[in-house]
């Protein structure tokens, strides 16, 4: 080998490139360590353009920037971006870096629909349920509240969303929404009255019986005193259940009340001291 000039040459090449590359692998190494790459700043702008509600600089300053380690060059965003959305209202992030110093973080925010379950989360218009201060929430009036099992989120928004909608017609509004662990379905709307709806049989019966409920809701008002309702069973195929603290007239003043057919989901026993009728 030593006498073969055009190894020798070959060697020698492989070995000055291997310390060529090493050389600049370390200066590169010990140019990215140099102070003035150090993260200067990290702004945290809206992802769409709207201005942001609950995230603030002293909410960065204080729950993310001592999470983030590395400088501009070593700064995980992946890091970064995760830290970012355990951040209290932050739906989802996204981070690039700013030359020379600098991350920018936009950021998506939740918007708040009403409260979800017993532990004080809170369910957002997309149906997403998370973690903050109920108390930073803009609304002055009593947020609906809401609650169903793990995973049902989005059905219990789209329901609730068709509930606004129908009731509107007889200008009462859902206050709270249920879906049980047997997927039954109870609403309770602003003027106190609890209404249960039972399981969904096909995609339409939800909507027949509020639609039935709300067609004689007009003539309930009319002949219950001061149309105090308190708890309404829609759960009968061809009429349905109320209970009311005082009924003025009989239901049927001219015509003995017929009996429904009872539901197939157990109903709860009528507030002792209180009027119950079928329909």
């Amino acid at each position: 080998m030593w006498h073969d000039v055009r190894a020798l040459n070959a060697t020698a090449s492989f070995l000055t490139a291997v310390t060529v590359l090493a050389a600049l692998i370390s200066g590169v190494w010990w140019l990215s360590q140099r102070p003035m790459f150090s993260l200067g700043s990290v702004t945290v702008e809206s992802m769409y353009g709207i201005e942001l509600k609950h995230v603030n600089e002293l909410t960065v300053r204080n729950g993310v920037l001592g999470k983030i380690r590395g400088n501009f060059f070593t700064a995980d965003l992946e890091q970064v971006r995760a830290t970012f959305e355990t951040v209290p209202w932050v739906r989802r992030a996204t981070v690039r870096r700013e030359w020379p110093n600098a991350l920018v973080v936009e950021v998506e925010e939740h918007e708040a629909l009403g409260t979800w379950g017993e532990d004080g989360r809170l369910l957002s218009v997309k149906g997403d349920v998370f973690t903050a201060n109920v108390a930073e929430t803009e609304d002055e009036q009593a947020l609906p509240a809401f609650d169903g099992p793990v995973g049902s989120e989005k059905e219990v928004l789209a329901r609730f969303n068709e509930l606004r909608t129908a009731f509107a017609q007889v200008e009462l509004v859902p206050q709270e929404l249920s879906l049980s662990n047997r997927y039954a379905w109870t609403v309770k709307l602003d003027n106190g009255m609890s209404v249960a709806l039972g399981r969904e049989q096909d995609r339409n019966t939800l909507r027949k019986r509020v639609q039935r409920l709300v067609g004689v809701y007009p003539q309930l008002v009319a002949r219950l005193q001061e149309g105090r309702i308190d708890t309404i069973d829609m759960r009968y195929p061809n009429g349905l259940a109320l209970s009311s603290a005082a009924l003025t007239v009989p239901l049927d003043a001219t015509k003995p009340v017929k009996a429904a057919k009872k539901p197939k989901e157990s109903t709860k026993p009528a507030t002792p001291n209180k009027t119950t009728k079928q329909i």
